[in-house]
């Protein structure tokens, strides 16, 4: 009964860590990735589509993204998209492919970065907790029905403080990564 309470936390904070690091992922640092335009979405037709369902993306130089369609009338639509989100960045259209230089990053923007990414975090870090806490309304609910003993009780409260402790130090060591990546030069 318990270990179930405990699988469950374990896969639901794998789950945190996963999105943290997608979400990560997205946030710009001083290098081309084509995780940067990954989560971008796209009106095509009328119907709003992932840009990664629409063009190939590809990273050839470090400073450049290239995004080639699948059909060459959703070109403009993929521009347009790019242009409208909050990344800063301005493609250029050779009417086969899609450029899109990845701009220098000021120290100002790699501050701001950094503020964004640790609120990011913190989010994450707040998902953690709240996963411990349900999983301990979960045993308490348990033992209150007597289906565990209040010393399993106890054990399985300690097991889940200890993996929120390893989450949460895991999401930190994500964290420090990639202010280390912002703040390269």
């Amino acid at each position: 009964m318990v270990d179930d309470v405990i699988k469950n936390l374990r896969s639901e904070m794998e789950d945190t860590v996963s999105a943290m690091r997608r979400e990560l992922g997205r946030t710009r640092t001083g290098r081309a990735s084509t995780a940067l335009l990954e989560g971008l979405t796209v009106e095509y037709y009328g119907a709003t589509t992932p840009l990664n369902q629409l063009a190939t993306l590809t990273a050839p130089e470090p400073r450049l993204l290239v995004v080639q369609p699948f059909d060459k009338g959703a070109m403009g639509d993929i521009e347009k998209a790019i242009m409208q989100s909050d990344l800063g960045l301005m493609p250029a259209n050779d009417g086969k492919i899609i450029r899109v230089p990845i701009p220098e990053l000021t120290e100002e923007r790699r501050k701001e970065l950094v503020k964004h990414v640790r609120k990011v975090a913190e989010d994450f870090r707040v998902s953690v907790r709240n996963h411990r806490r349900d999983a301990n309304e979960m045993l308490k609910v348990m033992q209150k029905d007597k289906e565990i003993t209040e010393d399993d009780l106890r054990r399985g409260q300690d097991k889940t403080q200890e993996m929120t402790k390893e989450y949460t130090d895991k999401l930190e060591a994500i964290l420090k990564e990639k202010e280390q990546d912002i703040m390269e030069v």
